[in-house]
């Protein structure tokens, strides 16, 4: 048993370094009582993992078991404490940095029976370089075949250090046999900035999908670029950003806000928690008229940017309540990982804290439910809504509008996102509109991005679906047959040309877009009153009375 012995030591010592770690902030002036008691409680953990060890009737994966303890016992103090083994805390570091060594393609599988399949390869990548193209399926990686991989499991696969190669077959539609091709991996860039692109003659959308530490530079260059093409208003989409760096999020902040206007403040136990972040930028934009989108999947480093945003009344919001994380996670290396450890609570510039409640946490990790909240379609809002909003603490933006705490950030304009048919989502489930598109592309190689899709394609499409035994009644296919001729030319777009032109096709059934060009005018008369009023949350209800007013008059 001296192999079982050495490996509960070291698996002791692994838990002693992690709980070090956390009592750093906890226990630095604690009594010996307690210390005596997190003594007690290591024994007890060393006893039961040696019991485990002896007399487990299977097999033990003792950096599992580890894991997995590490991990509950953290999220047992809040849903973003958490503990990363090396991959996840690679992964992390990763997506943090804005770049990682692989291939280049974005692939995906719609299902467990579904093949590894290429979306399409990022430019100037090996992938790309290799003449991979959207719609290839990698049957194979390194001889493994990958029908039954998850995408997380290839991945990991592709990706390795720079200047290494790997080996993947591929099986492409219209080729009778399958090919190999051996590629070195090379550094390839994580985009924030997804898109970028002018959705019409005037108005620019820029998407920022996380916060890295490229962010800022990212949103430099796109806004740079569409200003030279006539962008004189701006959508910022921030919808399905589940956010990232919090300095990232100041500096996109501070794009927009007028310099020592703040954008953000934490407060926290630790030396160095408590910290404020003013807007410091020389040369902030403020003609630009703003709207921001977001989403229930807006999270995080997004919010704290349309918090910002809302509270100096800068733009306006449109879309859903977002997520609710107002905690802030410091990231501590140990032995083998990362612990991500909730140090911290930030609030918006009003004050407010746009957290969640987490006292399920289960129900929290599994659903970015939010109640449904009866906000009137009118801005500025004179009263609170009804139930649960007016159950929620109020705050004022700088020019009076009233603002909640709690449950997220609630936009000025509430639009769902519409859900899909079942019909249709079956359609995307299949990969019945990307293979059709990629035939489609092969089949006609001279296209331009303002090709037509008629009724006459329709039934094209609707005679493919049925080849595959994909069956819709006449009556299921009218009442998506118009979403599925945009998706079609969407997808097409990305295929022939760039993402920037499948999101302009996409933006012609986008509601929440609609909605924003035409509040361009509300945006510009509320920005021009809070250009002359006080900071966020320190308004009278008189003065606040008097600037709704205003706005809503339009003077």
């Amino acid at each position: 048993m001296q192999g079982s012995s050495s490996r509960r030591v070291s698996l002791i010592a692994l838990i002693c370094v992690a709980v070090g770690s956390l009592a750093g902030g906890w226990l630095g002036s604690r009594v010996e009582a307690d210390e005596r008691r997190l003594d007690d409680g290591l024994d007890s953990f060393g006893r039961v993992l040696s019991l485990i060890e002896d007399q487990y009737v299977g097999t033990l994966d003792n950096d599992e078991i580890l894991n997995d303890a590490l991990g509950g016992m953290l999220r047992t103090l809040d849903p973003h404490s958490n503990y990363l083994d090396a991959d996840e805390f690679g992964e992390m570091r990763d997506q943090q940095r804005g770049k990682f060594s692989g291939l280049g393609i974005h692939i995906t599988k719609r299902g467990t029976d579904k093949p590894l399949t290429i979306i399409a390869p990022i430019d100037g990548t090996p992938a790309w370089r290799a003449g991979l193209q959207s719609g290839d399926i990698i049957s194979k990686i390194e001889g493994k075949p990958t029908i039954e991989m998850t995408v997380q499991e290839a991945v990991k696969q592709l990706k390795g250090l720079k200047g290494s190669r790997v080996t993947i077959s591929i099986s492409r539609p219209g080729l009778k046999d399958d090919f190999d091709v051996s590629l070195e991996r090379d550094d390839i860039p994580i985009e924030s900035v997804r898109v970028s692109y002018l959705v019409s003659p005037d108005v620019g959308v820029i998407r920022i999908a996380d916060f890295t530490t490229t962010t800022a530079d990212e949103l430099d260059s796109a806004i740079a670029r569409l200003k030279d093409a006539g962008m004189n208003r701006l959508i910022l989409d921030l919808r399905g950003n589940p956010g990232g760096l919090l300095e990232q999020a100041v500096q996109v902040s501070e794009h927009f806000l007028a310099k020592g206007k703040r954008v953000v403040f934490t407060r926290g136990r630790i030396p160095g928690a408590n910290q404020d972040f003013i807007a410091r930028a020389d040369d902030p934009i403020l003609d630009l008229p703003l709207i921001v989108l977001v989403d229930r999947s807006s999270a995080s480093a997004s919010e704290i940017v349309s918090g910002a945003i809302q509270d100096h009344d800068r733009g306006l919001l449109v879309g859903e309540a977002t997520f609710g994380k107002g905690l802030v996670q410091r990231v501590i290396p140990v032995d083998r990982g990362a612990l991500v450890v909730t140090t911290a609570k930030y609030y918006t510039p009003s004050g407010r804290l746009i957290q969640r409640d987490y006292s399920d946490i289960d129900e929290y990790q599994l659903s970015a439910r939010h109640e449904a909240e009866a906000i009137t379609d009118e801005l500025p809002r004179t009263a609170p809504p009804t139930n649960p909003v007016a159950e929620r603490e109020i705050f004022h933006t700088a020019s009076g509008r009233p603002v909640y705490g709690g449950g997220g950030v609630t936009p000025d304009y509430l639009v769902p996102t519409p859900k899909a048919a079942p019909q249709l989502f079956r359609l995307v489930r299949e990969n019945a509109i990307f293979d059709y598109a990629v035939d489609f592309s092969v089949n006609h190689p001279v296209l331009e991005p303002g090709f037509a899709f008629g009724p006459e394609r329709l039934k094209e499409f609707r005679a493919f679906v049925s080849q595959r035994g994909i069956e819709i009644t006449d009556a299921d296919f009218a009442t998506i047959a118009d979403e599925i001729a945009v998706r079609i030319r969407a997808q097409i777009a990305r295929i022939r040309w760039d993402q920037a032109t499948e999101a302009r096709i996409l933006s012609e059934i986008d509601p929440q877009l609609r909605r924003a060009l035409g509040l361009f005018g509300e945006a510009e008369a509320l920005a021009r009153v809070a250009a002359t009023a006080g900071d966020p949350g320190r308004m009278s209800p008189e003065d606040a009375h008097r600037v709704v007013g205003s706005i809503k008059s339009g003077s």
